[in-house]
């Protein structure tokens, strides 16, 4: 059974950090490129990371660039978000997703592309 399961979401003070975990079953991470996303209502989703198992690109977006990485344990079918100097507008609900692409180095794919996806977890980010 196909299962993208995310955890690790939360109440966090300004400044702090989470680390999101997207647990995958049901086909092998490591022949499909990642994507995080977050939405927060009445906004559309928001890419703020993409990678390309296939040739190894990967793109932030600027947004968390420098405070967000983006890891992988294949061995655990598992791939982590780790979010540093959270900030209020970092308030969200997160999704992992997953994709199998060539290359990301013209850019993240519109979220229309990914194919699986995780049921997205909430990050608070509040004093």
């Amino acid at each position: 059974q196909l299962q993208f399961v995310e955890s690790g979401g939360g109440l966090v003070q300004p400044g702090g950090s989470l680390r999101l975990s997207c647990a995958v079953s049901g086909l092998r991470l490591e022949h499909y490129g990642i994507g995080w996303f977050r939405q927060v209502p009445q906004k559309e989703r928001e890419v703020l990371f993409c990678d390309s198992a296939s040739d190894g690109s990967r793109v932030y977006a600027d947004s968390v660039k420098g405070r967000f990485t983006v890891s992988r344990d294949n061995d655990k079918n598992t791939a982590y978000l780790q979010m540093n100097s959270l900030e209020p507008e970092d308030t969200a609900v997160y999704y992992c997703a997953a994709v199998q692409i060539f290359t990301v180095l013209g850019g993240c794919p519109h979220p229309s592309a990914y194919n699986y996806w995780g049921q997205g977890t909430q990050v608070t980010v509040s004093a």
